[in-house]
């Protein structure tokens, strides 16, 4: 039923009072003052005319027998019993009480109420009924219509009306525009034949007195009672009688229904209740049915539009937006966008099909942007549906009407929460000032009763959000009611004490249990730092909360945002906070997150610098540890290798000083590596085997940690192939590149990379390029926009060792100026190695040997770098090219001195085989002997490629 405009009964007929909107009812329909049933027209009085359409313009209301007099009789003084005549008269002529059709019904003592549901717009031709098969139900005619298809809650009904037999009472609970009447009337016509017929329908959504809900019920059932409480005469009916009832719509009337609905679930054992409502009904043997939204794709997850269907709220949404007309197919490419609009809808069916219905207008990417708007309060959907549920602001006036004035307080104060709360955030943020916490709590209980606000467990605790809609209302609540900027500054304020609360480190408690809830601070940190720097009102807040956030970015692998944010902070740095604990976050951020969203660059390393000088000053060892970690890493990239072992040693001694079991551990991995890459494998290997043996302690450190990701397996690897044991090396580097998603993205990339060296060293490339592969598109999906040029460098690799030489010289022509462009030298030796391979295979040796040079020039003199030996042995290779054997001979030389100096029995074996092909030119007889001493050093590792090669050179003699 609908309430329809009608000018104001007090203006009386003889004002302007334009024609009503075409209506119907039952099988009438009304347009202007002229009545037709099945499309023949019926002939009505004058008066009993205006009675009836005063009476539908207020369908559901008992509308006073005064109000009726001075419509239909204007200026006149008339007799009650002419009202009750023409009333009789307009009963006759519906055929009010016949079949069980109920229309008009008399409130003693106070007036008369349309009791039929009204719906606008024209009626469509009645077809002709289908023949009904011998021994069938009648049709359900009585029933509202039902939906031809109905998406996402084929598993809802069958076990919907299981509980139901089982059970006799069931509310089925959700939030406004979910499909609670949708499931209830296709349930209904479901069940029409269970109940031989005997199911009653009845929207209580028109009802505006509580006191009409029995008597409501009472038409319904075609009963005719004259008392003020009909209660008792209903439960008689009911009581021996078999029947469902669907009352739709309780929570507005919701003390009234809940009465009834408990009285007759006791006194009538044969009558099944299903109530639809926006919270329970609290009474005696009712169960709860929770309609769930419809689930939607994941976004990021690229899935491709054939996939997308799979999930009813995206599949909702693709045949509502075809049914409004559009007709442009799905792509792959539009995918993501549709993931992302059903994601903003929250699974909402009423939200969805809204939405849908203008795709045709804007577009899937301009609807993804109005969707952030409040414009999508006021869709409008159809026109025939009831107005609280024409709009999604209809819909959430309905609800927001029913809650009293505190709890509309605390629900406009939590639309500020930009993600999922906790009952303490809740409180922090929306409890009033100088109450007690008592009554924000209970308000937020209503609310979640109501469904306005949802909930769900989040191991002993429970998490709250609003939905997005929902929130979009609040939020235009909360600016109507001039507390918008001083919530705002409130919450922005809470969220910067969270994260500065929750940075401690030391703190004792369960650091996963942290871990989760910064992460769930997320979305809340960027809705306040949005607020700040747009917003006077937050100024003082800006630098302090961009600190707190930096670390919560970095944890979270957000490094553009955490570069971003690090910059504009420090940019209007003041003398408050300059030297201090903020501006060494920030520092300590940005030169972190330059060197991998951006470049190695002089700024990145001043960042580094300066908040390494700040954390001396103010003596925060923890934060000591980090930044010389970060500035190891940043000299391991630009390949500055002469600084890596000072700075490892003395953030050595700090995680002693700091005595956390993780950090120490850490610091092997960190000294491990620094040795490795200055080419001291045997130091390496026994700092990084320290490391494993305390793994536990580094995997138990959660993101925050100073020595988080410190994981001396991904060093370790290499080392142990330089030392001579291949298989053990391959053994360590598979768990590091499982299926399962990395817990730190950067370290993820360090972790591909040093795998892929591993498995190319060993000679699988086909691992190589898989991983190559891997790399590229999480460096890609992360923006870690300089790890895409190490997998392009890999990729070439694999390219010029299956023989695509040319393709892979291109592809290397294109990666190293990018390198060396971002100072990322670390793996810029070997793919200059491989380019001066290619160019000599492609008969361009002097252009091979001068890349090659350069390349062993900028290691520098003293030639401190884990990857000499094998840079020397090819330009021996290169050189005996040349027929330069005595220059040959001198590189091949040093190149296994160097390789036995670095502990490197590898490197060594390789340049044995390089030096034996080269004596054999030069003639000499028998060379074997010391790449057969090289080769009986090693105890595995002989299925790899370069033991296999020096078996076969020992075989051939």
């Amino acid at each position: 039923m609908t309430e329809l405009p009608l000018e104001n009964a007090a203006r009386g007929k003889g004002s302007a009072n334009p024609d009503l909107d075409a209506v119907s009812f039952g099988p009438f329909s009304l347009r202007s003052r002229l009545l037709e049933r099945d499309g023949v027209p019926v002939k009505l009085g004058s008066r009993a005319m205006d009675i009836l359409r005063l009476l539908i313009s207020r369908a559901g209301e008992v509308v006073p027998k005064n109000e009726i007099l001075a419509f239909a009789w204007s200026g006149l003084a008339v007799e009650e019993i002419s009202l009750r005549v023409h009333v009789a008269e307009l009963r006759k002529v519906l055929g009010d009480g016949k079949d069980g059709a109920r229309y008009i019904t008399n409130i003693p003592s106070r007036g008369y109420c349309f009791v039929a549901t009204v719906e606008r717009g024209e009626r469509l031709p009645a077809s002709k009924p289908a023949p009904q098969t011998s021994g069938s139900v009648t049709s359900p005619l009585s029933l509202p219509h039902r939906l031809d298809r109905m998406i996402g809650r084929e598993d809802v009904l069958p076990e919907l009306a299981a509980r139901l037999l089982s059970e006799r009472f069931v509310t089925l609970r959700g939030p406004g525009g979910i499909g609670k009447s949708t499931v209830a009337i296709a349930l209904a016509h479901e069940m029409w034949e269970t109940f031989e017929g005997g199911v009653h329908f009845l929207d209580l959504g028109p009802l505006r007195d509580a006191a009409l809900v029995v008597s409501t019920l009472a038409a319904a059932l075609g009963l005719v009672v004259h008392h003020a409480d009909p209660t008792g005469s209903v439960v008689s009916y009911l009581r021996g009688r078999r029947l469902l009832l669907v009352l739709d719509s309780c929570e507005h009337v919701i003390d009234e229904v809940a009465r009834l609905a408990e009285t007759i679930h006791r006194e009538a054992p044969g009558v099944s209740l299903l109530a639809t409502s926006r919270e329970s009904l609290l009474v005696e043997g009712e169960q709860i049915f929770e309609l769930v939204p419809l689930p939607g794709p994941p976004q990021g997850a690229g899935l491709s539009a054939n996939e997308m269907v799979n999930y009813p709220a995206a599949r909702l949404f693709m045949e509502r937006a075809a049914a409004a007309g559009h007709r442009s197919d799905v792509t792959d490419e539009d995918a993501e966008v549709l993931a992302e609009i059903c994601g903003k809808l929250d699974g909402i069916a009423l939200a969805i099909e809204l939405a849908a219905a203008r795709v045709g207008v804007y577009g899937l990417r301009e609807m993804a942007a109005l969707l952030d708007s409040r414009l999508k309060l006021e869709w409008r959907g159809r026109r025939t549906a009831p107005p609280r549920q024409q709009t999604l602001g209809a819909t959430l006036d309905w609800s927001f009407g029913l809650i009293g004035e505190a709890e509309r307080i605390v629900l406009q104060r939590l639309a500020v929460f930009a993600g999922p709360f906790t009952l303490q955030d809740a409180m922090a943020i929306a409890a009033a000032e100088n109450e007690p916490v008592d009554r924000g709590v209970d308000a937020l209980e209503q609310l979640v009763a109501k469904s306005l606000v949802s909930t769900r467990p989040e191991g002993a605790s429970r998490r709250y959000r609003l939905l997005d809609a929902t929130r979009a209302y609040a939020l235009q609540k909360l600016v109507e009611a001039g507390e918008a900027q001083a919530v705002a500054r409130r919450h922005a304020g809470y969220v910067h004490r969270s994260l500065e609360t929750s940075m401690t480190e030391t703190a004792g408690g369960d650091q996963v249990s942290r871990s989760q809830s910064r992460a769930g601070l997320l979305a809340d940190a960027r809705a306040a730092l949005e607020w700040s720097y747009a917003n006077d009102f937050g100024a003082d807040l800006r630098v302090p909360l961009a600190g707190s956030c930096a670390r919560l970015f970095v944890e979270l692998n957000l490094l553009n945002e955490a570069r971003l944010w690090s910059q504009r902070a420090l940019a209007m740095l003041g003398d408050t906070n300059r030297g201090g604990r903020w501006e060494l976050e920030l520092q300590s951020t940005l030169g972190h997150a330059f060197m991998f969203t951006e470049r190695n660059s002089e700024q990145a390393e001043s960042a580094l610098k300066r908040g390494l000088e700040i954390a001396d000053e103010l003596g925060d060892h923890a934060n000591k540890f980090r930044l010389l970690s970060r500035l190891n890493m940043f000299y391991r990239r630009t390949g500055d290798f002469r600084h890596l072992i000072p700075i490892a040693l003395e953030a050595e001694r700090v995680a002693r000083l700091i005595g956390d079991t993780a950090g120490i551990a850490g610091s092997k991995a960190l000294v491990g590596v620094s040795y490795h890459l200055v080419g001291n494998q045997t130091e390496a290997q026994a700092h990084l085997d320290e490391g494993v043996r305390d793994d536990a302690a580094l995997r138990g450190a959660q993101p925050g940690h100073f020595a988080y990701s410190r994981t001396p397996q991904i060093p370790l690897a290499r080392v142990l192939w330089l030392r001579g044991f291949p298989d053990r090396a391959v053994e360590c580097v598979r768990p590091l590149i499982g299926a399962a998603a990395p817990r730190d993205v950067v370290m993820h990339c360090i972790a591909l990379c040093w795998s892929a060296s591993v498995f190319g060293w060993v000679g699988d490339w086909g691992t190589v390029e898989a991983l190559t592969g891997r790399l590229a598109a999480h460096a890609g999906m992360h923006g870690l926009a300089p790890y895409e040029a190490v997998a392009a460098g890999f990729r070439a690799q694999t390219m010029i060792a299956r023989g695509e030489v040319r393709g892979g010289i291109d592809l290397l022509r294109t990666a190293l100026p990018r390198l060396h462009a971002d100072r990322y030298e670390l793996y810029a030796s070997a793919f200059i190695a491989e380019l001066s391979q290619g160019l000599a295979a492609l008969g361009q040796l002097a252009e091979g040997r001068a890349v090659l040079h350069e390349a062993i020039a900028r290691i520098g003199p003293e030639g401190a770098a884990f990857d000499m030996p094998e840079l020397l042995r090819l330009r021996g290779e290169l050189e005996a090219r040349g027929d330069e054997l005595d220059a040959a001979e001198a590189s091949l030389a040093a190149s296994i001195a160097t390789a036995e100096r670095q502990g490197a029995l590898s490197w060594r074996l390789r340049s044995e085989m390089s030096l034996v092909r080269l004596r054999r030119r030069q003639g000499v007889r028998n060379p074997l002997d010391d790449l057969a001493k090289t080769l009986a050093r090693f105890s595995e590792g002989f299925e790899t490629a370069d033991l296999k090669a020096a078996r076969a050179m020992l075989d051939e003699g």
